[in-house]
């Protein structure tokens, strides 16, 4: 028997038991329908009406289509049947019943070892860590339990069917315990993907193919963006693949890189730098594991200079990574060293977070400073 130090494979009768009185034992874990009717971020057009919704109710929005099609998939997690504290769960409970849309102790260890075991016999659960800052508890469980379990199986079991969703980053007043951005320690473990989408359409597109991929994803949601970005987004199914960027601006002069709220700032300087006659373009990472190296070292290659911007602190951040490659893969091209605007290297403040966080004129000292290398 496979041992995990929350819900190991010998307790499966309790998951069973938990969820039975909605499914069936018997049943396949696949979707009830096939996946290839998805609309995909290439196919939307005319024939796909759209409307107008902010960045909640696009998560919000996933996760219905994803409890329609799918009986085995589940959501919960702390406070999530009441909505979750920024709705992005509401009315979930009264569609699908409290059998698979249900509360959790506060426990980040237990809902992440409850979900690996159901993630292990064949069920999508989706669970909801309520901020980031609170998911360093559940570590084990995602780095040496739902990233690990198909290698250490030998391809007999998986988590493949597990999404942790969590909000992150700056608000404004949350400080350090409802502030902070941890991607970078997800990137180092292998058998993980880490997601932060930067608008609602890829918030519903990302979050309807991490729930759909055959590896546990980690899904970080900007809560800054929960209710500020608003767009159109298709309805019904749709999904954007995992491990693509987005050019979201076109220029000549640098490429500057990002992901989740950051992406804003860095349109924000590129929009400022143009009036200087700067030509900057602008990619949305979108999928930070596995990252779309060609897209970066295509684009960099073109502009022959790199600035990758992040929340999260300097020091080993997924900049770090990116910057390391792309020296590498880009030298000949390169017409001044890659650089990195981050989040200081200090526990996440309060009071001072306007000088802590990587600002558009932090950005755009550091385009210039670039430039004129």
């Amino acid at each position: 028997m496979l041992r995990g130090s929350g819900v190991s494979l010998g307790l499966r009768g309790l998951v069973e038991r938990t969820v039975s009185s909605a499914l069936s034992c018997g049943q396949a874990a696949t979707s009830s329908r096939p996946l290839s009717t998805a609309t995909t971020e290439a196919e939307v057009g005319e024939q796909q009406r759209t409307r107008k919704i902010n960045f909640f109710t696009a998560i919000n929005d996933a996760l219905n289509v994803s409890l329609e099609e799918d009986e085995k998939t589940l959501v919960f997690g702390e406070d999530v049947s009441f909505g979750g504290v920024f709705r992005c769960t509401s009315g979930l409970l009264e569609k699908h019943g409290g059998e698979r849309v249900f509360n959790t102790p506060l426990c980040e260890q237990g809902i992440l070892g409850f979900a690996v075991g159901a993630a292990a016999m064949g069920y999508k659960p989706v669970v909801e860590i309520q901020f980031a800052d609170y998911i360093f508890p559940a570590f084990d469980q995602i780095v040496n339990e739902a990233a690990k379990y198909r290698y250490r199986s030998g391809g007999q079991f998986s988590c493949g069917g597990l999404t942790v969703r969590t909000p992150c980053g700056a608000v404004g007043h949350g400080g350090h315990y409802h502030s902070q951005s941890p991607e970078a320690f997800f990137m180092h473990s292998p058998g993980l993907k880490v997601v932060m989408p930067s608008r609602p359409r890829d918030a519903k597109g990302l979050l309807l193919s991490s729930i759909r991929d055959d590896n546990p994803v980690i899904f970080f949601e900007p809560k800054i963006m929960y209710r500020t970005s608003v767009e159109e987004v298709p309805y019904g199914d749709f999904t954007v693949p995992l491990g693509e960027a987005a050019v979201v601006r076109e220029g000549s002069d640098i490429t500057l890189v990002g992901w989740g709220s950051q992406v804003g700032v860095l349109r924000q300087a590129a929009e400022e730098c143009e009036q200087e006659g700067i030509s900057c373009e602008v990619i949305d990472l979108r999928t930070i594991l596995p990252w779309d190296v060609e897209a970066i070292t295509k684009s960099v290659t073109k502009t022959g200079r790199l600035l990758v911007s992040h929340e999260a602190p300097l020091t080993a951040g997924v900049g770090a990574e990116i910057v390391s490659t792309v020296s590498k893969e880009c030298f000949l091209s390169l017409e001044s060293p890659p650089t990195r605007v981050c989040g200081a290297d200090t526990p996440f403040p309060l009071v001072w977070e306007p000088f802590y966080l990587p600002r558009q004129a932090k950005v755009v000292a550091e385009i210039k400073e670039s430039l004129n290398f």
